[in-house]
């Protein structure tokens, strides 16, 4: 019987399909860490941890997320800001970061198991959470 196949195959088309054209199932090489070439991505270099932060016309980017790092593990912030300002690290003991205008790094360390929010408070925003394990 020549359409006997088809119809077999029939049921696994419709899953195969949906699968290939449902939002974010698509297959284009990146992996779990965020989007591919994604700007805000935080990254694994050697032992630390580091991530871009931008700060344009009031707005930062990252925008509250989230960041695993270990106790005492180096998080470097990557700061490209439109006009200066400072972050503050709600870690013990706190810390602030002041960045100018332009590009610049900043190394902190937290020594103590937790969630610490790193934030601005001109423009308010928080631009992230350490989640310290």
């Amino acid at each position: 019987m020549p359409g006997r196949g088809r119809t077999r195959l029939a049921p696994l088309a419709l899953p195969l399909l949906l699968a290939l054209t449902a939002p974010g199932l698509a297959a284009c090489g990146g992996s779990d860490d965020g989007p591919s070439g994604s700007a805000s991505s935080p990254r694994t270099e050697g032992d630390s941890v580091v991530v871009p932060v931008t700060r344009e016309d009031g707005t930062f980017t990252p925008n509250g997320e989230r960041v695993a790092l270990e106790v005492g593990q180096t998080l470097v912030l990557e700061v490209t800001a439109d006009e200066a300002g400072e972050l503050h690290v709600h870690s013990t003991p706190e810390q602030e970061i002041a960045y100018e205008s332009g590009s610049s790094e900043h190394e902190i360390t937290v020594d103590r198991p937790g969630v610490v929010e790193v934030e601005s408070h001109d423009p308010d925003s928080i631009v992230l959470q350490l989640e310290v394990r």
